[in-house]
């Protein structure tokens, strides 16, 4: 199992769609460790992560999974969550 990295942005309603997906499969993941960065409150930790535009941005071991992109429906986030889990427990 490896530490799945979260950018995030508070009021952002694409990370709130990614948060309601991670506690679905925090079910089937349960050991899975997660780090929660968000930009505007710990700008010192989201800024060593330069290859990001979109929040929320998910990184596995350092290397990005997934980053969230305008007009993106739920369920193609809940599928891009689930990649980032089965990378991290991979």
């Amino acid at each position: 199992m490896k530490k799945i990295t979260v950018i995030k942005m508070e009021g952002c309603p694409y990370c709130a769609a990614a948060f309601r997906a991670i506690e679905k499969l925090k079910k089937n993941y349960s050991a899975t460790e997660l780090e929660i960065i968000d930009e505007n409150f710990q700008p010192e930790l989201a800024e060593k992560f330069t290859d990001y535009y979109y929040v929320p941005s998910m990184y596995v071991s350092g290397k990005k999974i997934y980053e969230a992109h305008p007009g993106e429906s739920y369920d193609e986030c809940f599928a891009n969550v689930k990649k980032v889990f089965e990378v991290a427990n991979g």
